[in-house]
């Protein structure tokens, strides 16, 4: 595929799992605890059809887990998977950024508190090491060699 050329990357590959808007807004209602056609459609607004191939294209990469729940009719919930479930840190940092740098005048739309606290999440990045936060110069890139072009090895 045309995403796949040249160098491997984690990010086209994320990208091509959920990269359009409807997949990510589906996503993100799931996060927000909604599992059911209805409950997805009515939220976002979508068409039916296009609604369908969505759910279907994250169930197919693995992202959502169908489950039916009710026989005759038979319908079906769409329930996080743990590969889903892995995705909130990321969604939480990319709606930072969206609030920080595409903000409106009136402030976020969503705030996110914890919990046991009330207090504002606030995503970032930490060294697993020294619970730091992590900016763009305070890391280094290393090519995984196993996927490196023969050229590229020496």
């Amino acid at each position: 595929e045309a995403w796949l050329r040249g160098r491997p990357c984690s990010v086209a590959r994320a990208l091509h799992a959920i990269g359009d808007r409807w997949s990510f807004r589906i996503l993100r209602q799931s996060f927000f605890g909604a599992k059911r056609f209805e409950a997805f459609q009515q939220s976002l607004g979508i068409a039916r059809n296009i609604l369908s191939e969505r759910l279907a294209r994250l169930v197919g990469e693995g992202i959502l887990e169908r489950r039916r729940y009710n026989e005759r009719p038979e319908r079906f919930e769409y329930l996080l998977s743990p590969a889903g479930l892995a995705l909130y840190p990321s969604f939480l940092l990319l709606m930072a950024w969206g609030d920080r740098w595409r903000m409106s005048e009136t402030g976020p739309p969503l705030l996110i508190r914890h919990q046991r606290c009330g207090a504002t999440v606030q995503p970032r990045l930490i060294c697993a090491r020294r619970k730091t936060g992590i900016v763009v110069n305070a890391v280094t890139y290393r090519m995984n060699y196993r996927y490196a072009p023969a050229d590229e090895r020496a």
